[in-house]
């Protein structure tokens, strides 16, 4: 029986890219989406073939039909939305960043565990296979002592000079308090941070950032430099922005006896290329461009996590772990200091 998924918010990311990989992934079926404005709800279920447009949370919660949810609203309310839904009875996918505060990621992780529902995350550079692949390669050794990680997530178009500010049902990523305090460290390097950890298999424990924003004269950044140190001392570093035509998004992975490369790999698609040199392996992959692939791999994990009463691959916990860096990246950029980490402890 095909799993009832609603999607809460209509806006790009969806319509782009969760709506459409919720009609490639096996046994799933859109149920639903809210909107604030019910004209746009129901142009987004007739475009998607969902089975009804909600403007009111309430009632989309109350259909019966519906699972769970993919929680995809601006950044500030994705805690009072998930908690809604866990009291509901609904597994929540929740868009990153996860919150706008530790307390808050922690509070949807306390609702989910209390009302016996799945939360998971959406970081979907975990599934892309040379991102699997080099954390298996650490995992075993392969690259000796992991002495550096670098990665990089930029985007923009030739012939931008200044940032365009986003405009109508957009706006909020222009608000500081809707954005958490961070435009693309919660954008783009989350997704890194993240990434870091899932290959690294350990903790950010302290990080230092510069940013070009975090000011009172300009609040959001567009560009950020980071670096991070993990438990065992090994120091990473993360930059983003946007306005960065032509840019790389490598991630690369240097140890004491070998090197990854992962050639454009930090893209929301599936593509790019990987490269190991090592004392025992050597080998180059490549993938075709796939939009959703990813998007796909995300969704199936959270159906067998549901189905198999497991985690998904990306849990409530990495999002409330993502949340802690983000908010030291920000007080880190804003202090001009660097910040150690105090991790939440999950009961």
């Amino acid at each position: 029986m095909a799993l009832g998924w609603a999607i809460i918010g209509a806006g790009m990311h969806p319509h782009q890219k969760v709506a459409p990989a919720i009609s490639l992934t096996p046994d799933a079926e859109l149920i639903g989406v809210l909107s604030r404005d019910q004209a746009r709800a129901d142009a987004f279920a007739e475009i998607h073939g969902a089975k009804a447009g909600y403007c009111d949370l309430d009632a989309l919660l109350a259909d019966s039909r519906v699972e769970a949810v993919f929680v995809s609203s601006p950044n500030d309310l994705h805690m009072s939305h998930t908690i809604l839904a866990a009291k509901a009875g609904k597994h929540v996918l929740s868009e990153k960043p996860m919150a706008t505060s530790v307390d808050d990621a922690a509070g949807m992780v306390k609702a989910c565990q209390e009302n016996r529902v799945k939360l998971g995350l959406g970081f979907e550079l975990r599934f892309h296979p040379a991102h699997i692949l080099v954390r298996n390669l650490v995992s075993k050794g392969t690259l000796g002592r992991i002495r550096l990680l670098q990665g990089h997530w930029g985007r923009g178009e030739r012939g931008e000079p200044e940032h365009l500010p986003r405009t109508g049902l957009r706006g909020w990523w222009e608000d500081p308090v809707a954005m958490g305090g961070g435009s693309v460290i919660m954008g783009l390097g989350v997704h890194l941070f993240d990434l870091i950890r899932f290959v690294m298999a350990q903790e950010i424990t302290e990080v230092s950032a510069m940013t070009d924003g975090q000011t009172d004269a300009q609040p959001l950044e567009h560009i950020a430099s980071i670096a991070l140190r993990l438990e065992d001392g090994t120091i990473a570093n993360v930059s983003c922005g946007r306005m960065l035509p032509d840019t790389l998004n490598n991630f690369t992975v240097y140890g004491t006896d070998g090197r990854f490369t992962g050639a454009a790999t930090v893209w929301e698609a599936r593509m790019g290329s990987a490269e190991v040199v090592s004392e025992t392996v050597n080998q180059t992959d490549e993938w075709e461009y796939d939009y959703l692939a990813n998007f796909v791999d995300e969704l199936t994990d959270f159906h067998s996590a549901i189905k198999g009463d497991r985690e998904p691959a990306a849990t409530g916990i990495d999002g409330l772990r993502s949340t802690e860096v983000n908010s030291a990246v920000i007080q880190s950029a804003k202090t001009a200091r660097s910040v150690k980490i105090e991790h939440w402890v999950v009961r």
